[in-house]
């Protein structure tokens, strides 16, 4: 192939921003950010300045996307800027950190579903409370949380604790103490507080387990989603990285082994 042949290959394989912006479905500002952040390798210019993207680049941005949807933006933003700054290791070390929080968010849930069984299944505390009930400090305690969870809790509407008539100070009774134990698992479970509130009105209502058991299935439904969404894009992660001249054999290597786990 002639120089005149390699120029004229090389002008047809040229992309333009919008035509970049197509297949992510963004801004062809997004486009300019995405490469000035390093998520895309960086663009040679025209003498009028002009960015001139390249197959590699739709690649890489291919790749983003893809990674976008298990890894979040944040974790796949700093992938992406470590494999262009050829820094390999610290790439697998984000890949691996993030599976790693997968993991542990399955290990929570699975725990959180044991504890509810228990807990529905006890109904109301079991333990000897005073007559009075128990203040936010012994409640706190024996949850092993704030007493400013608890108020939060409580501003939510989630709780609803008696009030002394004589001082107007909290007092838990012990359904209020067994409602603040679960809000307690769900939250370790990473539960915003809107969606505690129909597992408990659920419980309230029937003292069923049905809204417990269909939030646990939500919520394990979506980590196989993202489990799903991460091994996409681990695998465009791979691809996109063996086409690279500047990846080492020895790196490709481990991607596919981590992919492939």
């Amino acid at each position: 192939m002639d120089e005149a042949q390699g120029s004229a290959l090389r002008e047809e394989r040229r992309l333009r921003p919008v035509d970049l912006a197509r297949v992510a479905g963004v801004s062809t500002q997004q486009i300019r950010n995405y490469e000035d952040a390093g998520i895309l390798p960086p663009a040679a210019r025209t003498a009028a300045g002009y960015r001139r993207f390249e197959e590699r680049h739709r690649s890489a941005l291919v790749t983003y996307r893809a990674l976008l949807k298990g890894y979040g933006p944040r974790a796949a933003q700093a992938i992406m800027r470590a494999v262009h700054a050829e820094d390999l290791p610290r790439a697998l070390t984000l890949v691996d950190a993030e599976h790693a929080t997968l993991h542990q968010s399955r290990l929570s849930l699975e725990a959180a579903s044991e504890a509810l069984d228990a807990l529905t299944r006890q109904g109301p505390d079991t333990e000897t409370l005073p007559r009075a009930g128990l203040t936010v400090g012994e409640v706190a305690a024996r949850l092993g949380v704030r007493s400013s969870a608890l108020r939060v809790w409580e501003a939510a509407g989630l709780l609803t604790p008696g009030r002394d008539p004589a001082t107007g100070y909290r007092r838990f009774a012990a359904t209020d103490v067994r409602d603040a134990r679960l809000i307690a698992v769900l939250r370790q479970s990473h539960y915003p507080l809107p969606r505690i509130r129909p597992v408990l009105e659920g419980l309230r209502r029937t003292g069923s387990r049905e809204a417990l058991r269909a939030a646990l299935d939500e919520r394990r439904d979506a980590l196989n989603r993202q489990a799903t969404a991460m091994l996409e894009g681990s695998g465009r992660l791979h691809d996109y990285m063996s086409s690279s001249p500047h990846t080492p054999e020895t790196h490709i290597e481990s991607i596919s082994s981590s992919s492939s786990a």
